[in-house]
């Protein structure tokens, strides 16, 4: 039974796929200019009919949230919760958008009593190139390899004593962690069963409203219009880990329950030419709907970066919204989306957005041969943001919350995205 509800939404996904290739061409992007690691500013803003028929998107954190209290669900959602205690008067989203993903709730089982391994114990099932979100707080460092976290989808921590979420959404391609408190109360988190906008919808076990994973937010229920803090983490290969953190801990495999983990039950989803599962609203044309890019957002400014120009480019040091910030690409990350195994995927490399400011001065990087060296000092640096040889050897970067997504996704939630171009 477990593999059969673990497996059904594998077979929604195949389904999807090929009805939808069959039906659509592919979106194309335009070609990416050749980079350089220099400094120019983000360009591209959406253009105006790019805005007009992009999906509505949720209010920044800060400010007022318009709230529907109307439990207006449709016959469908109803049917799909009729058992659930959500305050379905209580909403920040239009309940059509909200879509069955397959499996029911929690049916996609989270992990809420997580156990670790050493990482030489983990090396033994978990490939050096297989990507894993690492999240440090307070010293206290963890790997949660995807391997599982596609399984489970949510991991619910205590990480530096702070109560955490790990999550990933294998269909956006979102690795995101949070603080799981809330105004001093830390609450518990499973998957729901449903998406929107093709990303997994979590709810909380206290109060059973549902939380957009993608955002943060809680959009039904008595906590609708909530937001959840977002954490600094980073989606690198176990290779990486283990040498930026040989004391830190990895997510073991005795999760209780039975999952053929290792194995990517979303083989070529990743594919450039595929159409997103279950996402019915309009793509952003400005990049194919499944371009991998690299965002980050301050203040009202949302910036992606293609993977394609930064890989080429190596690091990328730039400014958004009067912010200076640095991004580092490297290679040796497998996509966990590819091959049937995930050791086997595609090497789409590891990225990393850090604050370049280090001791009252900036620092400008670029890429010699395989290494990052900063301009100044020559230090040379890992993706982790840790200098590792050099007269900086032993010093790190402040990270910048950013996140790996497809394209798709993150134009949905963030429809007035700058797209980076390199101009040089």
């Amino acid at each position: 039974m477990i593999k059969e509800v673990a497996q059904q939404r594998t077979w929604w996904l195949a389904a999807w796929l090929l009805l939808a290739l069959a039906a659509c061409a592919p979106t194309g992007g335009e070609p990416a200019a050749q980079a350089t690691t220099t400094r120019p500013r983000p360009t591209e803003a959406p253009a105006a009919e790019a805005v007009e028929t992009a999906v509505p998107t949720e209010a920044a954190a800060g400010e007022d949230v318009e709230m529907m209290t109307e439990d207006d669900r449709s016959d469908m959602l109803r049917a799909l919760t009729r058992s659930w205690n959500t305050n379905w008067n209580r909403h920040t989203i239009r309940y059509e958008e909200i879509l069955s993903g397959g499996p029911p709730r929690d049916g996609i089982p989270s992990i809420d009593d997580p156990q670790f391994i050493s990482p030489a114990a983990a090396g033994e099932w978990l490939a050096g190139n297989e990507p894993v979100v690492a999240l440090e707080i307070d010293g206290d460092v963890r790997a949660y390899p995807l391997q599982i976290l596609t399984w489970h989808e949510i991991v619910n921590d205590v990480v530096g004593g702070v109560p955490v979420i790990v999550t990933f959404c294998p269909l956006c391609n979102s690795a995101v962690a949070f603080d799981r408190r809330l105004e001093g109360e830390a609450y518990e988190f499973g998957t729901s069963g449903l998406l929107r906008h093709s990303d997994l919808i979590m709810y909380d076990r206290t109060t059973e409203s549902l939380w957009q994973q993608f955002t943060g937010e809680a959009i039904a229920g008595d906590l609708a219009g909530k937001r959840l803090t977002f954490l600094p983490s980073s989606l690198v290969s176990f290779a990486d880990f283990k040498a930026a953190y040989p004391q830190g801990v990895v997510l073991s495999r005795e999760t209780g329950y039975d999952r053929d983990y290792g194995r990517n039950p979303y083989a070529g989803y990743d594919n450039i030419d595929s159409t997103p599962f279950l996402f019915l609203g309009v793509p952003d044309d400005r990049l194919p709907p499944m371009a991998r890019v690299v965002t980050v957002s301050f203040e009202d400014v949302d910036v992606a970066y293609p993977l394609d120009i930064l890989a080429e480019a190596g690091v990328i040091n730039d400014t958004v919204a009067g912010r200076e910030l640095v991004v580092f690409h490297t290679a040796g990350t497998s996509s966990a989306l590819d091959a049937s195994e995930i050791a086997a995927g595609a090497d789409v490399g590891a990225t990393g957005v850090f604050d370049p400011n280090l001791d009252g001065q900036t620092l400008i990087f670029k890429k010699v041969g395989e290494a990052i060296v900063d301009e100044q000092t020559n230090s040379t640096w890992n993706i982790l943001g840790q200098a590792i040889d050099g007269p900086l050897e032993g010093r790190a970067l402040t990270p910048i919350v950013h996140g790996d997504h497809f394209w798709f996704s993150w134009a949905a939630f963030k429809p007035e995205t700058i797209i980076y171009r390199n101009e040089h």
